[in-house]
């Protein structure tokens, strides 16, 4: 397709009156990037433990590990996904794909917590160009509203299935061989995913989208880093003038793209867009939904692994259920939104999740799995209905050229979710933790490693004899435990608290509303 076909005709045949015949091939390109990247942020999780005992990093270092992807990813997804459709959302996916896997090569070879982080960085920044492109191509290739709700459903319930295939697969890994393979797994699906979208992706980019506009991308950037670095270390450490000072840089950042764009012919994001409250209720509802989970799942795996005692593996088998009901939910969410209403589905899914979360107050250590798993099933069910429709009504609000903008908004609101939760759920469990009691006996350089992480904890007791071990060993799993419980029911509150917001913003919000051309 030549260029000028491609700025009048993103999706060859594609029009409403002859829907293009490769477009369920061309989704199941899109949907392997998706895939590519929901692995590369679950088996993260489960990998930790190994890490930490390699690289030794300290509490700080490890949350950073932790988050710093989301981090970089939030700070540049708007910007990337203006990028996309100016350049065209193909060429930025494939380019970004290939980015993605050479990164992830590093990362598997990290040899320090630093180097570590970098490499983490530098994922994001691949990371960012390749969600906002699969969620624009969708709204380009698809144009008939149920369609594209089911194209939707099937692209989030395979972000729950890479969720599900990243713990197992990765489990079996790290049964096998070095915490590194884990990343590693990326190259195969990377490889598959830019010679098969050469061939099947179809171009697609604004016609006429103007300059990209370079000041706006470092407002966006600095201002969104700035804004959850702060909250991120005030809640680590208590305020201090230099962290202050960072959320003021990056307050004023914002404020200055968000002014930058209202006086731009073509700015890198339409701020008309929140002038429509089903966009605004969804984008919403996405962040504060992320944000109650993720600093609880971040944690999830390693109280499976080092409280309850499985391994890599059966960790990410008891982790399943959550992935089987979000691919069962995203499948039947657009057909259950037309039936009943959207804010019906969003509100009960986020209030269903809010419910299962205050079940986790009571977790212990020798809680039974059916519980567990109970618990991880209504989570995913509830998120695999929300998540689906919020981001149909997202798309669905915008006319198609301003698909990539739209896409990265909801992609940004999902990763600012993800580090904030990590950020204070993540320092709720960590401050909880590193309060517990020493047993006596315990030397103090091994007590140091001990309070730094769980995973230090777990090694420094099998480095003592049996009774002084078993009694650290116990005491640190107790107060990971109690952190946990008080997490749960801060991610609780936040949520049932979204379900009444949502109720309230997505009033009167329909799939088919804005679904046609514009």
């Amino acid at each position: 397709m030549s260029e000028s076909a491609a700025k009048t005709r993103p999706v060859p045949g594609a029009g409403p009156g002859a829907p293009a015949p490769g477009r369920w091939l061309a989704l199941a390109v899109l949907v392997l990037a998706v895939l590519l990247v929901a692995v590369d942020a679950t088996v993260l999780g489960l990998a930790t433990p190994f890490l930490s005992e390699d690289l030794k990093p300290s509490g700080t270092q490890l949350l950073w590990i932790g988050d710093v992807y989301s981090f970089v990813i939030a700070g540049l997804l708007v910007s990337m996904g203006s990028l996309g459709d100016r350049i065209g959302r193909k060429k930025l996916l494939l380019t970004g794909a290939v980015a993605f896997g050479a990164v992830s090569a590093l990362n598997a070879y990290a040899t320090s917590p630093e180097l570590m982080i970098v490499a983490r960085a530098l994922l994001g920044i691949a990371g960012a160009t390749l969600m906002p492109s699969t969620l624009a191509l969708i709204r380009n290739i698809f144009h008939d509203p149920k369609e594209r709700s089911l194209a939707v459903g099937i692209w989030g319930a395979m972000a729950s299935a890479g969720a599900a295939v990243g713990p197992v697969v990765g489990g079996f890994l790290l049964g096998h061989f070095w915490w590194g393979s884990v990343f590693l797994i990326n190259l195969p699906v990377m490889v598959i995913l830019v010679v098969v979208g050469i061939k099947l992706l179809p171009e697609s980019r604004d016609p006429s989208p103007g300059p990209w506009d370079l000041g706006s991308v470092a407002l966006s950037l600095i201002g969104i880093v700035g804004v959850v670095y702060t909250i991120k270390e005030a809640a680590a450490h208590g305020m201090r003038w230099d962290i202050a000072a960072a959320g003021v840089i990056g307050v004023l950042a914002l404020l200055w793209f968000v002014r930058r764009q209202l006086r731009l012919p073509a700015p890198l994001l339409d701020m008309r867009l929140f002038h429509h409250r089903g966009f605004s209720g969804a984008v919403l509802a996405d962040l504060l939904t992320i944000l109650g989970l993720s600093g609880l799942v971040f944690f999830l795996s390693q109280f499976l692994q080092l409280v309850q005692g499985r391994g890599p593996l059966e960790a990410g088998l008891a982790e399943l259920p959550a992935a089987v009901g979000a691919v069962t939910a995203g499948l039947l969410a657009g057909k259950v939104a037309r039936r009943y209403s959207v804010r019906g589905v969003v509100a009960g899914g986020l209030a269903a999740i809010g419910i299962s979360l205050a079940v986790l107050i009571w977790v212990r250590g020798d809680m039974p799995y059916p519980i567990l798993g109970a618990v991880l099933l209504v989570v995913g069910t509830g998120a695999g209905f929300s998540f689906t429709v919020t981001a149909d009504v997202i798309l669905s609000s915008v006319p198609k050229e301003q698909a990539g903008a739209a896409s990265a908004v909801s992609e940004t609101a999902y990763e600012l979710g993800a580090a904030l939760g990590i950020a204070l759920l993540g320092s709720i469990v960590t401050g909880v933790y590193r309060g517990f009691t020493v047993p006596d006996g315990v030397p103090g350089p091994a007590a140091a490693d001990a309070h730094e992480s769980l995973g230090g904890a777990v090694e420094s007791a099998a480095t003592l004899p049996h009774e002084t071990g078993t009694a650290l060993l116990a005491s640190a799993q107790d107060a990971f435990t109690e952190g946990l419980r008080i997490a749960a029911a801060a991610g609780a509150a936040v949520l049932l608290a979204t379900a009444v917001a949502a109720w309230f913003l997505l009033r009167g919000q329909r799939l088919e509303d804005g679904a046609g051309e514009h």
